[in-house]
């Protein structure tokens, strides 16, 4: 059953606009007509032709397969070139494809119906069909998340293009097919290595900071009779293990009770946390091998914390029709649901699946709690990616021809050559030596040797290659142990033994990777030098005896620490503190941990915050569910965050209120001011400020009506003198008082523009005489009104 989409119409860049047609029908496409050998027979107008019209055909549940052109343009440029991608949004996968690009009204009938050329970006995912060149199909028939090919727009004066898609999908349910049989001969030896993307970075719905993580990844190499997981199909006791818990072990027992089933039992270690940069931890890797039978890889993994959602690949086939082996697989992965748990956040409270439902792919649209929800239904962002590579073919290929120089590497180095075939005729140079390894470490590299070809004696008779490679590890790793045992670098030399003088350091390294068959590693895991400190030992040196035997490690598993001490047995002769050390500390590695399930309730909901408004904190808790006889489980059972609710509300805050002004009029009725000022403005809701000036009235005398002559100004003129006087007679009576002051100071700045303000001056205490009383010596201060006209 073929999927067949009219996807994209797309216009030169003259006029019309971008056209997406989103209808998806199904059509029964029959098998190729045997005699249909060639283009001129009209195979590519029959594929176009096979296109129903209408959505009779549509298959139940189908939801979207996604063609996409780079940039998403509206009109393209003639000439220019363009990436055009497949993906599937739901169902995951998708087998087989055809893409065809025509000009609109056009069938294909002929040549020139076909618009612009498609180029090959991988030839392990797409090539060109065979009985139709300009479409491009499917290399091999394995399962797929996306493609992606160039597209070179036609010429100028094309006019609108339609890019027709048909592709095979993968739905979640079982295969109709049964897997095909495998023709490659030999085994070929695989590494996959597992990229975790999901971060809060990618995924920042409900992230769940401090528990993330992915379980440790269980999988096989194993034959088409044996089935891990699959779309569409149930779960067995083992997967559910994985997908709930993230246990792996009761998974690995039903791997190993397959027996000739399986070739090799795929293991990776669980990440804590389930995203950190590669410089920081390096991506997790496994090897594998595969042969004629068992030629199919599976393996799954649990995103933690979640109901029962896991990644990974279900029978991916690693033979090729060609009967060779795939050289690299790199997929894109999202997430998918086991089926036995009802809940839609990463932690929701458990709730078994009744009855038990089939392994399906998440989508965007399963829940609007869900943390992948996308109202518009576009594409989970993938939260791992894995790349399965070839690093090594054995055995009798029947694809002898090699893919690069690591294929080189490997082919040449399955057995030794028994003799030398190199024919008479080429007269070489000797070989140079062997160069240094490409790697420094027990990691496989490779290493190379040249020659000159000197003369061809005999043109028809072609001349072997003139360079050598061959598999290599670095130093202390040898050849033949290291497809078996890996070590890890050396941890850093422990301290010299004595203080003064000669004396000896250590330093170790632990077994990354026991042999698969079982035999113990011959590598030394601890080596020792002698080493010397203080070749003169002064007065000042100490005398210390030797160190005594290691404490037990801290650790019952993994890394931690050891620790012995020594005693001074003579302190420096001129009376100093011994400076050498008594006590040392240092790593120490015991067999891997094998995690044990803690099994915990769901986290409670939050409290209330702690306050009523601002900031305070929240906590939610969780109980341990497992027996105690389990051993001990360090998860946190408490977690506390910070909560924040509306501001409290903060009320106006005024100054204290001013001396009263001096009257606005000399006589007559007038009006006194004070004032005071606002020191913290109300908010969030606080109670407002009150005023910040009053006024009251005030009358001197009552005016005399009428202009004043002159004897009467030159009146009023000696009573202001008189009233200077007096006031300087006070002030001399108040230095007869045992008071000096300073003269008054100038007035300060009105507090208003308008309206009525203030000004005030001060005069103060200049000298206190002896006999000068605390009251007939203070300062004194001045107050008048200014600027009262209106604003």
């Amino acid at each position: 059953t073929y999927i067949f989409l009219t996807i994209l119409k797309i216009s030169e860049n003259r006029a019309a606009v971008l056209l997406l047609l989103t209808g998806c029908v199904c059509a029964s496409v029959p098998e190729e007509p045997a005699d249909r050998a060639t283009p001129s027979d009209g195979y590519c107008s029959w594929i176009t032709r096979a296109q129903p019209h209408g959505a009779g055909g549509r298959r139940e549940g189908f939801s979207e397969f996604r063609l996409r052109v780079e940039g998403d343009p509206e009109h393209y440029q003639p000439g220019s070139t363009y990436r055009v991608t497949l993906y599937a949004t739901n169902p995951a996968y998708f087998r087989g494809f055809t893409l065809i690009a025509l000009k609109e009204g056009h069938n294909g009938d002929q040549e020139e119906d076909y618009a612009g050329n498609f180029q090959i970006i991988d030839e392990e995912d797409a090539q060109f069909m065979t009985n139709c060149p300009p479409a491009v199909t499917e290399s091999t028939p394995r399962r797929r998340t996306r493609i992606q090919v160039f597209w070179i727009a036609p010429p100028s004066g094309s006019g609108c293009v339609l890019l027709n898609l048909s592709c095979k999908p993968q739905y979640g349910e079982t295969t109709d097919k049964p897997l095909l049989d495998c023709c490659a001969c030999g085994t070929a030896k695989y590494r996959v290595t597992f990229y975790g993307n999901w971060s809060e970075k990618l995924h920042p719905k409900d992230y769940p900071r401090r528990a993330n993580h992915w379980s440790a990844l269980i999988g096989a190499s194993h034959s088409k009779n044996y089935i891990l997981w699959e779309y569409g199909g149930y779960v067995s006791e083992g997967v559910k293990q994985v997908a709930e818990l993230g246990s792996p072990v009761k998974m690995e027992e039903e791997i190993r009770q397959k027996g000739d089933e399986v070739l090799t039992v795929i293991k990776m270690k669980a990440q804590w946390p389930a995203w950190q940069p590669l410089n920081v931890r390096a991506a997790p890797s496994a090897e594998f091998s595969v042969d004629r039978t068992r030629h199919l890889m599976s393996f799954l993994t649990m995103l933690g914390p979640s109901p029962d959602w896991n990644v990974g690949l279900s029978s991916e086939d690693l033979c090729t029709k060609e009967c060779g082996w795939v050289q690299k697989v790199v997929q894109d992965l999202i997430p998918w649901d086991a089926g036995t748990d009802n809940g839609v956040t990463y932690e929701s409270p458990n709730k078994p699946t009744t009855p038990q439902e089939k392994i399906r792919p998440l989508t965007s649209l399963d829940h609007p709690q869900s943390p992948f929800y996308d109202p518009e239904g576009g594409a989970i962002t993938p939260v791992a990616r894995v790349v399965v590579e070839r690093i090594a073919r054995k055995g009798e290929q029947c694809n002898i021809v090699p893919d690069n120089v690591d294929d080189i590497v490997a082919d040449i180095a399955q057995e030794e050559k028994e003799e030398d075939d190199t024919p008479e005729t080429c007269i070489y140079s000797n070989w140079s030596p062997w160069s240094a390894c490409s790697s420094s470490t027990c990691e496989k590299g490779k290493r190379m040797r040249q020659r000159m070809l000197k003369a061809q004696l005999d043109l028809s008779v072609p001349c072997p290659h003139t360079q050598d490679f061959e598999p290599c590890m670095g130093p202390g790793c040898s050849d033949e142990d290291a497809s078996t045992c890996m070590m890890s670098e050396w941890i850093t030399w422990s301290p010299c033994s004595m203080s003064c003088g000669a004396g000896v350091r250590s330093r170790e390294r632990y077994v990354k990777q026991f042999p698969d068959d079982g035999f113990a590693c011959t590598h030394s895991t601890e080596e020792t030098e002698p080493c010397t400190v203080n070749d003169d030992c002064s007065p000042s040196s100490c005398l210390v005896t030797e160190w005594g035997e290691w404490d037990a490690c801290s650790a019952t598993c993994g890394l931690g620490m050891k620790r012995r001490e020594r005693m001074v047995k003579m302190p420096p002769s001129d009376g100093s503190i011994c400076g050498a050390e008594v006590v040392e500390v240092e790593r120490c590695m015991m067999p891997e941990c094998h995690t044990i399930p803690c099994l915990l309730s769901p986290w409670s909901d939050w409290s209330d915050c702690s306050v009523t408004c601002g900031k305070g904190t929240r906590i939610r808790q969780r109980m341990l569910k497992s027996p105690v006889e389990l051993g001990e489980c360090k998860e946190e059972l408490e977690q506390m965050e910070k909560c924040m609710l509306p501001e409290c509300p903060m009320d106006c805050v005024m100054s204290e209120w001013s001396e009263w002004s001096e009257c606005s009029k000399s006589c007559g009725k007038g009006h006194l001011i004070r004032s005071r000022m606002i020191t913290l403005e109300p908010q969030f809701g606080g109670d407002l400020c009150p005023e910040t000036t009053q006024r009251k009235t005030c009358k001197i005398k009552k005016c005399n009506q009428g202009g004043l002559n002159s004897d009467e100004r030159k009146r009023r003129k000696e009573d202001r003198k008189k009233r200077r006087n007096k006031q300087g007679r006070e002030e001399s009576a108040d230095e007869l008082a045992g008071c000096k002051m300073k003269p008054w100071s100038a007035w300060i700045d009105c507090t208003k523009l308008c309206g009525g303000g203030i000004q005030e001056r001060l005069m103060t205490a200049k000298k206190r005489y002896k006999n000068a009383q605390v009251t007939s010596c203070k300062d004194r201060k001045e107050i008048r009104a200014c600027n009262v006209h209106p604003c």
